[in-house]
């Protein structure tokens, strides 16, 4: 409570700190990528904080202060401390169903996944094999939606406070107010046990909880000359399109790529694993209204996924025998060698 003036000091300012952040990400950026600026969508992701909001807020965390400002500290970061204004803006779209759930299961390779098949194939399919991706030709196309796609990255020295480990979940939850928070329970549930359970063999992985932890583990496996591949929007979803051009854009399954999927949680989180086998395609989707300039990952090594994956169920094969594709959603990111 008594640092109340200098928050309401902090939030006169507040409205010159975003461009400062984004310049701040966009100069660790270029000290670090050998590209010029980072993707206009990863930039906006930059936290909007001040260093002075900085300081002030993890002197907060530090004397357990953080929540008499919790409606502050939210707001002036971007950030979803419950799931009412983030998520509210992706279902603002009332065209398209609610969020699918199955999602996830795209970082469960070694597990079964107990989504039912008529679920699973609602709307579009989530696998599919390569050669079902033709120029000329129509498919269905799953829930390309981010259920959390606004938040921002938490500043590095600020993210190294939040106690991010499903040890300290109750702590965690109490430190953004998720009380009765069904959907955000179990989203930071589900992020904090993807983020820690063991890797299969011969995939690493990490869980980027800043900006910085995202861009230093891209060049610490793929070096500092890299390219970034995303899909364009969600648009398409839930809908039958037709395939424009297919680009092959990443064949080298010697230079394993780096796959970054955006996780629901309070703030900006991303799961990253480097694969072995994966080939990455640019594809278009032309829908009535408009074209989606989609990414499409193929994994041709499918060993050691659970034969009861829900790609196997979906496609009638089992590991090893087939290559599995899937598109890639709202805010993923591939990461390919120059």
């Amino acid at each position: 409570m008594k640092y109340s003036i200098p928050l309401l000091g902090f939030l006169i300012v507040s409205c010159f700190s975003g461009s400062q952040a984004e310049n701040a990400f966009s100069q660790y950026w270029e000290e670090h990528i050998g590209l010029p600026q980072p993707p206009h969508w990863l930039a906006a992701k930059a936290s909007p904080l001040s260093q002075h909001h900085i300081t002030m807020f993890m002197k907060l965390i530090e004397e357990n202060e953080l929540a008499f400002h919790l409606h502050s500290f939210c707001k002036m970061a971007n950030i979803a401390c419950s799931t009412n204004a983030l998520i509210k803006n992706t279902m603002d779209d009332t065209t398209l169903p609610p969020i699918a759930q199955w999602n996830e299961a795209k970082l469960k390779y070694e597990y079964p996944n107990e989504t039912p098949l008529s679920i699973a194939s609602q709307g579009g399919l989530p696998y599919f094999r390569e050669s079902m991706v033709k120029e000329g030709g129509f498919m269905s196309i799953p829930d390309l939606r981010d259920p959390m796609s606004y938040k921002s990255f938490l500043p590095r020295p600020l993210a190294s406070k939040i106690p991010f480990s499903f040890a300290h979940i109750e702590e965690l939850k109490k430190l953004f107010g998720v009380v009765d928070e069904l959907n955000m329970d179990e989203y930071i549930q589900d992020t904090l046990k993807i983020c820690e359970k063991s890797p299969i063999q011969g995939v690493q992985i990490t869980c980027a909880i800043s900006a910085e932890d995202l861009i230093d583990f891209v060049v610490e496996k793929l070096g500092h000359h890299v390219r970034v591949w995303s899909t364009e929007s969600v648009e398409g979803s839930y809908m039958n399109v037709t395939i424009g051009a297919v680009k092959l854009i990443h064949g080298n399954q010697s230079e394993p790529p780096a796959l970054c999927h955006s996780q629901p949680f309070p703030f900006q989180v991303y799961y990253c694993h480097v694969l072995q086998k994966v080939k990455v395609y640019a594809v278009d989707l032309h829908t009535q209204k408009k074209v989606n300039h989609a990414i499409m990952a193929c994994h041709y090594d499918t060993s050691t996924w659970n034969p009861n994956h829900l790609a196997f169920k979906l496609l009638g094969f089992g590991p090893r025998l087939i290559e599995v594709c899937h598109w890639i959603n709202q805010n993923g990111v591939i990461w390919t060698k120059l």
